[in-house]
Order: structure tokens, then sequence, then C-alpha cells
């Protein structure tokens, strides 16, 4: 890479179904959360490729029952970010509640409670126009069919300027089914360009799709189609789903996702412009490029959304997640630097793909050395704390105090298929009660596990090839737990945390 080129992936790790909007000078973006929060991740760039996580729109799910425990498929499917009546909004599809928006004056907020705009089940990847032409407003949605026994097609509707309703009852205005070829229909994006309506939406399924745009003269239809982005003879597999915009100059630029196994869903900036039939032409004559030069726009240092911290205060960065809505007494701030988590009690110890106290973070996209200083105050027998790589398998390594008062280095996991985990190494003594815990991770998200309990580093048990949890890359995560029972159990401290390349 030269400096006027940048390389794909913009952004190397899982920030899934990305939609981006342009206000002034200034670039957003969101992404899908699932049942992570805080959700709707909120991120900033001046040139579409170095960005930085400025906040969340979506500080916890609703209804908060639905959400107490990790529900790693459901929650935010999706979402779409605009900016209209100088004020931002996200809308998207629950599949099992309908779709919601919020809207903020400011990107950083405050954010409005989530207003639920159509009840109903398997509405997902919604997205809002305003006409700016005649001042109508429109929304557009797909379909899950684990929710509704529907896919592959697209309903539309009119809305009420103000986003707070819909007008009419729906119309299928996009019907997958009926063109040759085409499955899995979803994730529309709505415009107006050139005196046509828009539809810019992947098919194809997630791993192996393609980029398909639409365009009618009227918003309900008829609409023809054209594939505009697919893998051809290049690396990029599935290379769909995701939003265009415009830079003050013109230029007109498109980001979308690649699926990436454990990594997640990584998102790419392709070139795009309008071809001689008027069609969008995205990457390199539709396929998608890994090198390019940069957009026109001020040359900004390089920057990605920020991975370490040291808790000043107890408190964690804002790149942090909890696996479900949060509870109060998890995190405890003081006066000093370092999280303190408490060790919350739980029938579920034996496995953390249940437990919503887990402090997630996205898996870097790139071989990399994860570290963290721990050290386990719980008196409580079977109380422990790790750091852990969270998927449909699992696998932590941390520290464990037994039945007679000593604390012990434990390394523990668990195969998509099992319901609880087994030790990955023997238990061996940590007599200060504190370790550095370190996960390499290289190649093919292929994990080995090191400690050092004074002792220097060692490395742990065998290599551990981390999984996706259902649609979600792999996380890292740190928690602290307690067998079931009465009263507190105490807490655990971590310090240090670093992400390195490898």
């Amino acid at each position: 890479m030269t400096a006027g080129t940048y390389t794909n992936p913009v952004l190397n790790a899982d920030w899934s179904d990305p939609d981006v909007v342009r206000v002034g000078d200034d670039f957003y973006l969101t992404a899908s959360s699932f049942g992570r929060a805080p959700g709707l991740p909120l991120l900033h760039s001046r040139d579409l490729v170095n960005w930085t996580l400025v906040g969340h729109a979506l500080e916890r799910l609703e209804p908060a029952g639905e959400f107490r425990t990790p529900r790693p498929d459901c929650g935010v499917w999706a979402p779409s970010l605009r900016y209209h009546d100088d004020r931002f909004w996200i809308f998207w599809g629950d599949p099992d509640q309908g779709v919601f928006q919020v809207n903020a004056p400011e990107i950083r907020g405050p954010w409005t409670r989530p207003h639920l705009l159509k009840a109903g089940k398997g509405l997902i990847d919604a997205c809002p126009l305003w006409d700016e032409e005649t001042g109508e407003a429109y929304l557009v949605h797909a379909w899950a069919k684990s929710r509704s026994g529907i896919k592959n097609r697209l309903t539309g509707h009119r809305m009420h300027p103000d986003g707070t309703s819909l007008l009419d009852d729906g119309k299928v205005i996009v019907d997958g089914d009926r063109i040759p070829g085409w499955f899995t229909l979803e994730g529309p994006k709505l415009y107006r360009h050139d005196g046509w309506f828009w539809i810019f939406a992947p098919a194809g399924s997630v791993e192996t799709g393609w980029q398909g745009a639409f365009r009618s003269r009227g918003f309900f239809g008829p609409y023809e189609e054209k594939v505009v982005l697919e893998q051809k003879d290049t690396d990029v597999n599935g290379p769909h789903q995701g939003g265009w915009v415009r830079t003050p100059s013109g230029e007109d630029w498109f980001l979308h996702f690649q699926q990436r196994g454990a990594y997640g869903r990584v998102v790419h900036l392709q070139p795009m412009s309008w071809g001689t039939d008027g069609w969008p032409v995205l990457g390199a004559e539709g396929a998608p490029v890994a090198v390019h030069r940069r957009p026109d726009l001020p040359p900004q240092p390089p920057t990605a959304p920020v991975t370490d911290d040291d808790f000043p205060g107890g408190r964690f960065g804002r790149q942090w997640q909890w696996s479900a809505n949060p509870r109060d007494g998890w995190a405890t701030q003081h006066s000093g630097d370092g999280l303190r988590l408490a060790c919350v009690r739980s029938v579920d110890t034996h496995d953390l793909r249940k437990l919503p106290n887990v402090l997630t973070q996205r898996l870097p996209g790139v071989p990399s050395v994860v570290e963290v200083e721990l050290t386990l105050h719980g008196e409580e027998p079977g109380a422990r704390a790790g750091l852990a790589v969270l998927g449909d398998a699992f696998g932590w390594i941390g520290l464990q105090r037994g039945t007679d008062g000593s604390v012990h280095l434990v390394h523990r996991f668990a195969e998509a298929v099992a319901e609880r985990e087994r030790d990955a190494e023997h238990p061996r003594p940590a007599p200060e009660g504190r370790a550095r815990l370190r996960i390499e991770i290289g190649a093919g998200a292929r994990c080995r596990f090191f400690h050092d309990v004074g002792d220097g580093l060692e490395p742990s048990g065998p290599v551990f090839a981390a999984t996706p949890w259902r649609w979600v890359g792999a996380l890292l995560g740190l928690f602290a737990l307690a067998p079931a029972g009465s009263g507190h159990a105490g807490a655990a401290s971590f310090t240090q945390f670093r992400i390195t390349p490898l």
C-alpha cells in the first residue's frame, strides 16, 4: 500500500451489515449488534478508510426481559443509518419483534428509546427514505423465513414523514422468486437518484452471495434488476450488503461486508461510478478491489477502533459489550485503574455461552496477541474468572478458587455440540492468586493459550480453533463467576488489556 492507496478490508473485524451516511465533512457508520448491549455501534470517519468508534445508539435491547440471557442470533439485524430533518435516524428489524427506530440530534446522542414502527415476526433489514422532492416518506424491509416462513422478497410501505407510523398495509415490491437464479434477497437500502427509486440489496446467502441493484420510476414498482458486485476471480467471497455514500466532491463509494468465518463480517470499501446505461458500477467493473486509490478527501492519520483498555476508574471503553442486557453490580467503579467484575452467581458456570455477564469485544481480523493481568479476590469455593474466546465453541484460561481456599490456574473448553466445558490442561497452583493470561491468535483463528503465575510465560493445552457464534464472529471475553448460592461471592480484577499484532 502506498500513501495514495488503501487496502481492504478497511474495518478488519466483525462490523456486520454496515450502513453509512455523510453529514457535512463527516461519515458515520453503524452495524448489526444482534443480542449484545450496548447495541448499534456508531463509527466516525473523515476519509472512509480510517474509522473510530464513538459510541452506541442503543443502551439496552427491548423488550428488556427478552434479552436477560444471551441471544446471539436475535436482536438488532442490519440497521440503516440516515440523516433527515437535522436528526440522525436508525431503523432496524428485530426478527422476533418487528421494525424499530431510534433518532437523535447528534451522533453521540441523546438517542430516543426504541420505537416499534411495525410489529411482526420475521421483519428484518428495514430502511427508510424521505423523498426530498415530494415530501413523501417510505420504508422497505426484508423477511426472515425462520420466523415468518417468508423469504426472498422485499415489502414496501408509505411512512408518515415523522417516522412514527406506516400509512398502509404494505406491498411486495420485489419478489426474488420471480427473478431466475436469485435467492435469499434481503438487506435492502433505499435511495433516490437521477429520477429513479433505487434499492441496493444483496442476495445469494452470506458466504457466497452478490450485490444487486433495483430501480423503478415509482416506489411500488415495477423494478428492474442488475448484479453490480460479485466475487468473480477474486478471493473476496460474497462481497455484498452495505451502503452507498457520496463525498463532498461528488465521488461515490460503497461499503459492504465479507464473511470470514470466526472473524465475522469484515468491511470493504469499493469505488462506485455510474455507467452509460445509468446503472451503478461497483469495484473494478463489478469485482471487489483489494487495493485502490483513496477517496478524494483530506488525508487522515491511520486510526482504527480502539481495542486496548486500562479501565481507568473501573470503567471499560466503548469497544466492550455485554453478551446480554447488563444488570447493576456486574462492574464496580473505583478510584484506581483496572476492571473489577463481581463474581456473579449462576447455575450455568459450566457454559459461558449461557451467561449474560461476559464482557466481550470483537476478535481481531489479523494474527494477534491478546494479554490481560488477572487477580482473583473472590473467596467463595468455585469462584473463577478468566479470558475467553467465545463462539459456538469456546475456550478460556483463568483462575479458580478451590474448596481448600487455594487458587489454581485453569484452562477449559467446550466444543460446539458440548453442553458443558472440560479441562484443556490440568489445573496448576497460582499461589499469589494472580496470573498474566495470553492468547496468540494465528492464521485461521487458531488460538494458543499461555499463562504466567510467577514462573514466566508457559503454554497451556492444545490449539483451539475459534468458531463463529451463530452469525456473529467469535468474541473475546472477560468474566467472573461463582456457583449458585446466596450472598456476595467476591470479585476479580483485570488490568492492562492489550491486543498487539502477532
